[in-house]
């Protein structure tokens, strides 16, 4: 099934995206919203495509009812939930004929959503949470499977928050690039509905909420959420709680609809849209996420440049220290242009005078065996570890490749950040890698004591630099 689903679903994204100039990462995020039960506002002016967008969605569903309506300051609730029934009111009872409105559509459009009053709003939050509608006495179950709501600006309202946040994808929506301007041009209008041999059915979505259900998010995936919830409260991002759930569920979904059985780290790239509620601080979320999925903190570029040079200080401080000067047989030396002056000192003493020999510490330090191997002995510990961070991210780069080769969700432009941050990030451990080998050709360089012994050969202290986790 899930192969299979996996192919429907590529070439679902790509028959609702003809004809979309640069709307495909809004389609196929719209799509996955609706699959994984969640709703999607699209954010930006008018006239870029969001009432396409939603209409053509509705098509990816087969025998789905879809509605749509306009809101403005003076809509009533007859617009979207059905006109009072008649009937009812002459036995005594307030409700609504709900047949061709909202409570019995499977995709819905609503445009300029937040333009409707206190009571509207109210009544979707219900409808857009749990599926239902309070109609009259009773609670009505509703086949909704998503909303696309559309607006050109978020209020900052008590009721427009608590809605906003029934929205699990904010997606922004600009005009058509200058580079798509040509492409927009020579679009054919009207809509090109998906195949209905494409066209996902009850049956469909059924099994793909279990293969969700087994798609459990690991222990590392786990990690990186609470990573990226402590991120958001440092930006000051407000994440509720019922929204990290429904961001898993979106995960495990799209991880179900590609074929695999448990959420990717990648996946996690899908979450700037979920999480923060504007563009300028989806962009930096995305910048976030890109350079630390599959770069643990532990072995960052930042921290094995620490690490390198202080074994690069360590070398040039021990090739610039001087040291007493010993003869063969341990003795102090003293400098010959110093013996001459103590020779004539020694007459001066005769005559009152006084001067002491000079002993000198102009020779280079030296350094015996043990101290050498000590020092190369904690580079190639580092080595060790280094080459297991670039295994690592290695790793990493291939497991890349293989979710590229499925990918449904992501658009190539982020994926290709990441590849890039990778890419970066071997290139800087094998460069650094080369400088630790480097400083351990310094120390094997360094000059030796004449003859090795535990006075002149103490063990050193091990440099000191933050540590590299195994």
């Amino acid at each position: 099934m899930a192969t299979n689903l996996s192919d429907r679903l590529g070439a679902l994204i790509d028959a609702l995206g003809a004809g979309l100039v640069e709307r495909r990462q809004q389609v196929r995020l719209a799509l996955l919203a609706a699959l994984a039960g969640e709703h999607t506002l699209l954010i930006g002016p008018p006239g870029t495509a969001k009432s396409e967008l939603s209409r053509r969605l509705h098509t990816a569903f087969r025998d789905a009812r879809y509605f749509e309506r306009l809101l403005t300051r003076f809509s009533v609730p007859e617009e979207l939930f059905g006109p009072l029934s008649i009937r009812a009111l002459e036995e005594d009872r307030y409700e609504r004929q709900t047949a061709g409105f909202l409570p019995e559509a499977s995709i819905a459009f609503i445009d300029e959503v937040f333009k409707a009053n206190s009571a509207i709003l109210n009544a979707l939050l219900t409808l857009l949470n749990e599926r239902e509608f309070d109609n009259g006495a009773g609670r009505q179950r509703c086949p909704l499977i998503s909303v696309i709501g559309a607006t050109n600006a978020v209020p900052e309202d008590e009721v427009g928050e608590a809605f906003f946040d029934r929205f699990l994808l904010r997606l922004p929506v600009e005009p058509v690039s200058d580079a798509g301007f040509d492409a927009l041009l020579k679009v054919s209008r009207g809509a090109t509905p998906a195949s209905h041999d494409l066209a996902l059915d009850a049956n469909d979505l059924a099994a793909l909420a279990r293969a969700a259900g087994q798609a459990e998010p690991t222990a590392t995936i786990v990690e990186r959420l609470a990573e990226l919830r402590r991120h958001c409260a440092t930006e000051q991002i407000i994440v509720s709680d019922r929204r990290w759930v429904k961001i898993t569920w979106l995960l495990r979904v799209a991880a179900a609809s590609a074929g695999r059985a448990s959420v990717s780290v990648w996946d996690l790239l899908l979450l700037p849209p979920c999480t923060a509620p504007d563009a300028e601080r989806q962009a930096r979320l995305a910048d976030w996420l890109a350079s630390r999925l599959g770069v643990r903190e532990t072995f960052s570029p930042a921290l094995l440049t620490r690490v390198v040079e202080a074994f690069d200080a360590q070398l040039d401080a021990e090739l610039k220290a001087n040291d007493l000067d010993y003869d063969e047989r341990g003795r102090l030396k003293f400098a010959p242009t110093e013996l001459a002056a103590d020779i004539a000192n020694s007459i001066g003493d005769a005559k009152g005078g006084s001067a002491a020999p000079r002993m000198t510490y102009t020779r280079q330090r030296r350094y015996g065996a043990r101290h050498i191997e000590a020092r190369t002995r904690q580079i190639d510990d580092a080595l060790a570890r280094i080459a297991g961070y670039a295994e690592e991210v290695a790793r990493q780069r291939d497991d890349l490749a293989a979710y590229r080769a499925s990918n449904l969700w992501l658009d190539e432009a982020r994926l290709d950040r990441v590849a890039g941050n990778l890419a970066g990030t071997a290139a800087a451990i094998a460069s650094l890698a080369q400088r630790l080998r480097a400083a351990r050709e310094g120390f094997l360089a360094l000059p030796r004591l004449e003859r090795d012994d535990a006075n002149n050969d103490a063990l050193p202290e091990p440099v000191a630099h933050e540590s590299l986790a195994a």
